[in-house]
């Protein structure tokens, strides 16, 4: 069998809640990129990565113009190679960026074709035994007022969810830890709280609101400062005395081996839509792994689900508001601050495409 058609759709997909956060602004809709690899078979496996509202038209274009013809005519089980393949092919232009994004979404379809052509989970496939995955909600929600932000806590609560992360990064620092406090005294002291500043402060205004942050046992600071700023990092976590949370921006494998090697992060998190696919993805589990560091994700926790229940390493994985539970069949479901990894063959997301295609923008 062999690969004979790389389809590729992009979709807008409007969100219900303007969210909010320190470098996007308020943020009304994501923009979703689907892909489906089709064998000679008849069998396709899907994969999808996404952008906060700017260069999708970029990512599928990467695809269907720099990536898909490499594809069509070869056997799709050896997915380590055709990664190597697409990572060299497009080497020169890419090393990260939408590159990334496009080389992630072919790499979930390959995985996802082969867990259907093996009848086998992808959480199996990759050795996992525990199908029982920790979850977090990500709000997105640094605009939002102190009684949105209190309704939404409340409402994390009432769904089941133990740990909770809320958006900072405000030049006024004070504004950001008032609302620590506030959220700190709902949640009670039990319950995890991580916030994140999206990477908006300086070095020295990070260090300066971890110390603020003290009173409120804050499990993690995530993007605390641009990600280019190992140095910085690296000081913020020794003197602001919060463990670090960061690599959602990353786009390649070799960003979270500098972070590691120079201990600037305590919790790697990649996001298997932009790093490179579910290939990439284990590659930096298995570099935290071996520097005893534990695992977290951001975004497309449908996916994520999958690598954290085939990790040893696993941390809690995030919920994130840009969900697609109305576009998918048989989305995710939360009990008790715990989500299942579903045993349907490949990752199990199939999505349904009639309530897509009205909102679709271009068909490449």
């Amino acid at each position: 069998m062999v690969i004979e058609q790389v389809k590729t759709e992009i979709f807008h997909i409007p969100l219900p809640t303007v969210l909010s956060d320190s470098t996007h602004g308020e943020i009304q809709f994501f923009q979703l990129i689907s892909v489906r690899i089709y064998d000679s078979s008849g069998n396709y496996g899907l994969g999808y990565t996404y952008t906060t509202g700017t260069g999708g038209g970029a990512v599928a274009s990467h695809i269907k113009s720099d990536l898909s013809h490499i594809l069509i005519g070869i056997e799709p089980n050896n997915i380590e190679k055709i990664w190597d393949q697409m990572w060299w092919h497009v080497h020169f232009a890419g090393r990260g960026g939408a590159m990334s994004l496009a080389i992630s979404a072919i790499d979930i379809a390959l995985w996802d074709l082969k867990g259907k052509k093996e009848s086998k989970a992808i959480w199996k496939i990759l050795g996992g035994q525990n199908p029982n995955v920790q979850v977090y909600a990500g709000g997105v929600d640094l605009q939002f007022t102190i009684q949105e932000l209190i309704t939404q806590t409340e409402s994390f609560i009432d769904n089941g969810f133990e740990a909770i992360k809320m958006k900072i990064g405000r030049q006024n620092i004070v504004e950001d830890i008032e609302r620590i406090a506030k959220i700190r005294s709902i949640l009670g002291e039990d319950r995890k709280l991580m916030v994140d500043a999206n990477m908006n402060w300086t070095v020295e205004q990070a260090i300066e609101a971890a110390n603020l942050m003290q009173p409120y046992n804050v499990y993690w600071f995530e993007e605390p400062t641009i990600p280019e700023d190992i140095e910085g990092h690296i000081r913020i976590q020794k003197e602001g005395k919060i463990p670090i949370a960061t690599g959602e921006n990353f786009h390649n494998i070799f960003e979270f081996q500098h972070f590691i090697s120079a201990n600037a992060v305590s919790f790697p998190e990649p996001d298997v839509a932009t790093i490179g696919g579910i290939t990439a993805w284990m590659k930096v589990a298995k570099m935290s792994e071996n520097a005893n560091l534990p695992i977290t994700s951001h975004g497309v926790h449908d996916l994520h689900v999958h690598l954290l229940a085939a990790v040893p390493n696993s941390s809690m994985m995030e919920v994130h508001a840009f969900g697609l539970e109305r576009y998918i069949i048989e989305p995710m479901q939360i009990i008790n601050g715990f989500t299942i990894a579903p045993d349907r063959p490949g990752h199990g997301v199939e999505f349904d495409f009639k309530k897509l295609s009205p909102l679709k923008i271009d068909n490449l």
